[in-house]
């Protein structure tokens, strides 16, 4: 994401941007930045959720060296969805709704390849945080396949409440940790469900465990305890198809 024409820079360029649309997938400040047009630019940021990261100056310079401003925005090869719009819209056309929920999955490599399993296994959409999870960059729309290209994702802010949306809108919330002795097969995937996938290394976190209808793992029998995250996901979505299809 670090091609020119993947980057726009200046506070009013970016503001305008975002205005007309366009979405960002991170937007750099420099760290002393005020002023009103910097006000304004933060409360556009802020309405769409958009990632910031307040860098030194020097940050900002290795980007471009023209006039900044003290901005410079990566855009998205991809636009974004909201919950809010999707979620109705699935019930509206008879859908029996899919989602995947990534807890903060950051290798960029796992993030495409689940995308990717997610659009062949008919995930409805894919929802991620606003912070603290893989970006959709160049590396990873190449490793899903195009699958980004046809699967909606939806950045949320708060993914706690994001799960919460969902279950009060008749969704079953089902998490895939090791932390339980419930297997996979034993949930129900024929009704409304999202399914919550967490990092390797920090897992789901605890917020999202309490929240979920049900904890499950995938069965196995070899004395490693844990899968990549991208197979465990591909093995989750495939029971949700198989009991779908029964």
């Amino acid at each position: 994401m670090n091609k020119k024409s993947n980057i726009i820079y200046g506070i009013r360029t970016v503001i305008e941007a975002i205005k007309s649309g366009q979405h960002m997938e991170r937007v750099f400040i420099q760290k002393s930045l005020k002023g009103d047009l910097y006000r304004e630019l933060m409360l556009e940021l802020h309405q769409t959720s958009t990632p910031i990261s307040k860098v030194p100056i020097e940050r900002i310079n290795k980007f471009t060296k023209k006039n900044h401003q003290g901005v410079v925005a990566l855009i998205s090869p991809v636009q974004y969805h909201t919950l809010e719009h999707i979620v109705p819209k699935l019930f509206e056309e008879g859908k029996n709704p899919l989602v995947l929920i990534l807890d903060e999955i950051t290798d960029i490599r796992n993030f495409g390849a689940i995308a990717r399993t997610a659009e062949c296994m008919g995930v409805h959409a894919l929802v991620i945080p606003a912070r603290g999870g893989a970006q959709i960059n160049e590396d990873a729309v190449k490793t899903s396949a195009g699958a980004f290209n046809y699967l909606p994702v939806c950045r949320e802010k708060n993914l706690v409440d994001a799960a919460r949306f969902l279950q009060e809108s008749g969704y079953s919330i089902v998490s895939c940790s090791e932390k339980t002795k419930k297997v996979l097969t034993k949930a129900d995937f024929t009704i409304p469900t999202a399914i919550i996938m967490g990092s390797e290394e920090a897992g789901i976190s605890d917020e999202l465990l309490e929240l979920s209808n049900r904890v499950v793992k995938v069965p196995m029998s070899g004395s490693i305890e844990s899968l990549n995250v991208g197979v465990a996901a591909g093995m989750a979505l495939y029971e949700v198809q198989r009991q779908r299809r029964a």
